[in-house]
Order: C-alpha cells, then sequence, then structure tokens
C-alpha cells in the first residue's frame, strides 16, 4: 500500500524509461554490497520448501522469475535472490550491440494494467555480455534469451540465423539454460522465425551447438491454434526441452481509443496478454502430454495470477509488469500466497499442482469412461439374459 499510494503515484509522473533506468540503477547498487544485499534481504525475502524444485537439473527456490525484457545489460542478479526471485532471465541478447528502436519506446496504460514496450531489443552484444558473465556464479538460476540483431541485416533468414547461433554458441557456458526468442514484436522484419518451416530452419542449426543445458522456445501470445500443432510438430524434432509462454501481445481491439492516445507502436505487457497466455499454456500443456517444460509469462499481479498459469501447466512463471504496478513488495507476496493457495488444495510441493486443471479432467474423463463401460456392460449382460429367455421360450 505504501508504494501503490506513495511510491508509484510520483514514479508514473515521471518518463517510463527514466524509471527503468533508475530501477536498474539502484539494483546494481544495492545488489554490490553485501551490507545493502542483507538489508534488503530482511524485508524482502522469503523461502519455503514446499515451492522448490528440480526441473532439468537445475534447482529452483522457487517459480517465480524476473521476465526478460527488464535486466537488458545484465546488472541485477545479485539483488533480485534478496528480494525473493527464484531465477532470472536476462536480456534478450543478440550478436551484435543494439541501440534499439528510437525514443519514446515505453508508455504506460494504467488502466488496463500494462506497459508498451517498443525497445526493439536493445542490449550490448553478446560479447560484452560474455565478459561479464565469465567465470561469475550467482545464488540462482540465470536464463539467457538469445534473440537476433535488430537490423535490416538480419532480416535475411540466413543471417538472422547465423545472428542467433554465435549468441548462443558464445553464451552457452554461462547461462544454466537458454531461451530462444523468436516472438518479439518490435525488432526488424517482423517475427520470420515464428512460422514453422523457419522456426525448423533455425533450430537445425541451433542444434549444432554443443549443449546439455535446457533450449526453451519463447512463443508470441497471437498465436492460432493451428500454429500450436505445427509448433510442437517441429520442436519435437530438435533438442527442445520447454516453451516460454508469452511475449507481448500487438493486439489493441479490447482498448479504448482515448486511452492510446500518444502511445506509440508496440507490444503490450501485463493484463491484456494473462487470458492469451493462460489458453496457450493449456494448449500446449494438453497436446504434448506434459513433456515439454512450460514457463508461463503475462499479466501476474498475484498470487492467484501466478497460480492459474501453474495449474494451467507451467512450473514456472515470470512477470515484470506486475512488479512495476505493484512494487518489489509482490514478490515475496506472491510466494508466500502460493504456499498458501497449496496447502488449500492438499499439495505438498508446487511441482504437483502443475497442470492440475488438466489432471483433474482427465480423472473426470476416466470416471466418465468407466461409468460409461458400466452402462454398458449392465445393458449387454440384459440383453444377454433377455435373449437367453427369447431362448428357452422359443425351446419351450
Amino acid at each position: 500500500m505504501l508504494y501503490k499510494k506513495l511510491v508509484r503515484p510520483v514514479l508514473f509522473k515521471i518518463n517510463p524509461e527514466r524509471v527503468h533506468d533508475m530501477a536498474i540503477f539502484y539494483g546494481k547498487l544495492f545488489g554490490h554490497f553485501y551490507p545493502t544485499r542483507k538489508f534488503v534481504n530482511l524485508f524482502f525475502s522469503y523461502q519455503n520448501n514446499v515451492l522448490e524444485q528440480e526441473i532439468k537439473g537445475i534447482k529452483f527456490v522457487n517459480p517465480i522469475g524476473l521476465a526478460a525484457g527488464f535486466d537488458k545489460d545484465v546488472n541485477l542478479m545479485k539483488i533480485l535472490p534478496e528480494i525473493s526471485f527464484g531465477h532470472e532471465e536476462i536480456g534478450t541478447i543478440t550478436a551484435l550491440p543494439c541501440k534499439g528502436n528510437p525514443k519514446p519506446r515505453l508508455w504506460r496504460l494504467p488502466k488496463q494494467k500494462s506497459i508498451v514496450v517498443y525497445y526493439g531489443l536493445k542490449n550490448p552484444g553478446c560479447q560484452a555480455i560474455a565478459k561479464k558473465l565469465y567465470g561469475k556464479k550467482y545464488n540462482f538460476p540465470i536464463g539467457i534469451s538469445v534473440g537476433k540483431t535488430n537490423c535490416k541485416e538480419t532480416a535475411d533468414v540466413d543471417i538472422g540465423i547465423k545472428d542467433y547461433y554465435q549468441t548462443f554458441k558464445l553464451l552457452e557456458p554461462m547461462g544454466d539454460y537458454f531461451t530462444i526468442n523468436v516472438s518479439c514484436p518490435n525488432a526488424y522484419g517482423g517475427l520470420p522465425f515464428s512460422s514453422a518451416e523457419l522456426l525448423d530452419q533455425l533450430l537445425t542449426k541451433l542444434d549444432n551447438v554443443d549443449t546439455d543445458k535446457p533450449v526453451f522456445v519463447k512463443l508470441p501470445p497471437d498465436m492460432k491454434l493451428e500454429q500450436v500443432d505445427e509448433t510442437i510438430s517441429v520442436c519435437d524434432k530438435h533438442r527442445v526441452d520447454g516453451f516460454v509462454i508469452s511475449n507481448l501481445t500487438k493486439v489493441r481491439d479490447n482498448i479504448n481509443e482515448k486511452d492510446l492516445k500518444g502511445i506509440g507502436p508496440g507490444g503490450l505487457s501485463g493484463k491484456p496478454t494473462r487470458n492469451l497466455s493462460n489458453k496457450l499454456i493449456s494448449e500446449f500443456y494438453k497436446k504434448t502430454n506434459s513433456r515439454y517444460i512450460i514457463v508461463g509469462v503475462g499479466g501476474i499481479f498475484s498470487a492467484k495470477d501466478a497460480y492459474e498459469k501453474i495449474r494451467a501447466g507451467a512450473s514456472l512463471v515470470q512477470l515484470i509488469t506486475g512488479m512495476i504496478y505493484e512494487g518489489p513488495w509482490l514478490i515475496k507476496s506472491i510466494n508466500k500466497g502460493l504456499v498458501e493457495l497449496l496447502k488449500k488444495d492438499g499439495f505438498a510441493n508446487i511441482s504437483e499442482a502443475v497442470g492440475a486443471d488438466h489432471k483433474n479432467n482427465t480423472e473426470n474423463d476416466v470416471d466418465s469412461n468407466e461409468e460409461s463401460n458400466n452402462v454398458n456392460n449392465i445393458e449387454e449382460n440384459n440383453n444377454t439374459g433377455n435373449n437367453s429367455n427369447q431362448d428357452n421360450q422359443s425351446k419351450a
């Protein structure tokens, strides 16, 4: 309440990108010194064994992560564990340094609890990131989001694939897992690798990187249902361990034109992505029989929002916009709330809740089938009995 009543109104009068830069500056500063880290930990930290999971050999103390797109220059790895984050995805990182799209490139939509993002993959490039990460160890898992440099040259498919490959190969020793971002709506050339054919070409090249670390594909929320089947079919042929669902949405149909006045191009984060993301998580979970790990992103503002994604099929969740609107206390609040929700539903560990909505449906389907079979058996027995009586009457 302190943040929402006093701090946020002040911050929301300042240019959004400037506030973002301030958050990075102070996050880096507080993370640099042991006393300040422990001071932050005192107020923001929360741990509970119920939230721990091991996924693909990686231990996560809780399922809440900072999504890619916030820590573009890799400055927050020391402070984030102190405010109860269980992991972070840095980047998106590209082969070449990228200044991003022209300013302004961030806008707020308070009524929709959304941020319009048009950064355009701003980052210092994979060489600079490699120097920062080389030989470093952190207190939680680090994922690296890999994209292609936002420039005219990488619109060429072959050049774009080489761009992805260069970044992935260079940074492979430094991340705990990797996300191949094929869904940024703000880069030159659109989303060519979200198509099945080009995604297949990209993953074929990336299969050549020697790694035993988990690889995820980050998808757009605006996918059509037929694209889900195509994407799964492609990923089944490659070294893909899961999906990050989802990125920003380009859909603005449900937003009043007055609210969009002065708002530039870009994708929408936050609440407008919530239902789109949840629907896709459910589709991918059901259609893959849970053989892929799913990371749920989009519209998480409470423990309930996170739990929805987990029950829909997500093993991990990530957020940015919720923290901007609710404050850094949100992460601790979500983790505490998840423990209460798990206890209420009778789960001993967070992993038991993953996909629970569909497991219940499956059990109901099984019960229905068993009931149907029992009815059929009774009818068959009755028919058999009737036939026997008829035969006996004939014989008589």
